[in-house]
């Protein structure tokens, strides 16, 4: 029997594919994403990052078993404590602080993707909740473990970071229980929330790719 998230992914299947194959995703994985890119990224997501942990907090005040509070809030710790510092030691090593990644300002897609977020958040179910976390964290497990399995740039150790980060089994185990958890709260869904549902994925995973978009071209604002 296809699982409901399976479902989910094969409605944005398109977008998976572009996500994959795009320059930055491929560069980052083959060691040659020029640093300045990657820098705006780093910048960019640790600001994200901020606002998904926001989305995964309702996700942990919305849930309605002490077992599913407790793996959403295990996930808010592996993002705020692990994936953040993450990007502060990257960004230290490009001689930025803290304070100046909080100093950075929003980029148009960055803003229109956190703004979307958590207006689901707020006004949507704990299923509406996980349909807007799964596309950034399923995606990035798949995007870690496709460039591990191709073979690291081990000329390039920010890069190999990076690729270890997402590919790890932690962050798996994480987005293989969000999986599951779609799954089987959709089972007793009718057909309009299930639609609502991959209505939410499908936008998401269209977020992902402009991401990674505007990361590739330094997006700014025009004035």
């Amino acid at each position: 029997m296809m699982r409901f998230s399976d479902t989910l992914r094969e409605h944005a299947s398109k977008i998976w594919e572009r996500e994959h194959q795009h320059p930055f995703v491929v560069e980052l994985g083959d060691g040659t994403l020029p640093l300045q890119k990657f820098q705006w990224y780093m910048k960019q997501d640790y600001l994200f990052l901020i606002e998904f942990s926001r989305v995964i907090a309702l996700a942990v005040a919305k849930a309605e078993t002490l077992e599913d509070m407790g793996w959403f809030a295990r996930l808010l710790h592996e993002t705020l404590n692990t994936e953040m510092s993450l990007h502060v030691s990257f960004c230290e090593d490009f001689g930025n602080s803290e304070s100046d990644l909080l100093a950075t300002r929003l980029s148009p897609t960055t803003l229109a993707y956190t703004d979307h977020m958590i207006a689901n958040a707020h006004s949507g179910t704990i299923a509406e909740v996980a349909a807007t976390l799964l596309p950034c964290s399923w995606g990035y497990a798949e995007i870690g473990q496709a460039l591990e399995a191709h073979g690291k740039p081990t000329h390039q150790p920010l890069y190999c970071r990076w690729i270890e980060m997402y590919s790890s089994p932690e962050f798996g185990e994480l987005a293989e229980w969000l999986r599951s958890f779609i799954d089987r709260t959709a089972l007793g869904l009718s057909d309009a929330k299930r639609e609502r549902l991959i209505e939410i994925f499908v936008t998401n995973s269209n977020y992902e790719y402009l991401f990674w978009d505007a990361a590739y071209r330094m997006e700014d604002w025009p004035v």
